[in-house]
């Protein structure tokens, strides 16, 4: 079998630039980002499907990103990928001295001595603060801005949580969200796209609050809502086939129908 060491070897190939791979050797950083973002929904998507398979192969995907970045790093003489394995070992050890005493590898733990997962967090949140801060000027700024909005919005009302800016019960939450709806039809009332948009957004992130607020990741819950307007609307495409009637020529009431029969099946 290939080993990790073949694949490090076999990105260096691809980037050679005389012998290498044209397209290979004309990315740099920014160029293969939306690469890694799609990797990285094909890895979830795999694991949503249950597909061992193809997860296998996904991850594989992944982790050539991450190869692909340090090479990049390394013809720049910024850092290696050994530095990376590195750095991501020593701060593991770092933060798990519930596992790691001594902080090395061959260390281990008392069996009896086992913490509460509200421990393990806060000790974590404690190593990490201890750990050499970033350089920010605000307390949000840690929080990415290249995140997807719906990643970037709960990671804020998260990091906000933390010092106490936070809804006490989700039932204070659920009106916020009402309240945003109303504003929603008061824009579109008004017939001002400006406004419109700021509120639907405003409904956006008071939604993701209130996933938040009862213990759900918003992300898991679109996934799941999209699979599912998926089949229903696959069913509505396989019956009106069945029917000898194209998509285009159906009717909302056919279509209609065949979706409420669909719902009772998906």
């Amino acid at each position: 079998m290939h080993s990790l060491s073949d694949l490090i070897y076999l990105m260096a190939r691809l980037r050679e630039p005389k012998t290498g791979c044209p397209w290979d050797i004309k990315q740099d950083y920014a160029s293969v980002v939306p690469h890694t973002i799609e990797e990285t929904f094909e890895v979830v998507d795999a694991i949503d499907r249950g597909d061992m398979e193809n997860l296998r192969e996904e991850l594989g995907d992944l982790l050539f990103q991450v190869i692909f970045y340090s090479r990049l790093a390394e013809e720049d003489q910024r850092f290696s990928f050994a530095e990376v394995v590195d750095g991501i070992v020593a701060k593991l050890l770092r933060r798990h001295p519930h596992v790691f005493p001594d902080g090395t590898l061959q260390s281990s733990r008392d069996p009896s001595h086992v913490l509460s997962d509200e421990e393990i967090r806060a000790n974590w949140n404690k190593i990490k603060r201890a750990e050499k801060p970033r350089a920010t000027v605000r307390y949000l700024d840690s929080v990415s801005r290249s995140q997807p909005p719906t990643d970037r919005a709960y990671a804020l009302q998260k990091k906000a949580a933390k010092v106490g800016f936070d809804w006490p019960n989700s039932i204070e939450v659920m009106a916020k969200v009402h309240e945003e709806l109303a504003e929603v039809e008061e824009a579109v009332a008004l017939a001002n796209p400006g406004a419109i948009e700021d509120e639907i957004g405003d409904v956006l992130f008071s939604v993701i609050n209130l996933a938040r607020s009862v213990g759900t990741d918003p992300n898991t819950a679109l996934r799941r809502s999209n699979e599912k307007f998926y089949q229903r609307f696959s069913y509505i495409e396989e019956n009106l086939k069945i029917q000898g009637i194209s998509m285009a020529d159906a009717s909302l009431d056919q279509m209609e129908s065949l979706w409420q029969a669909a719902k009772a099946k998906v």
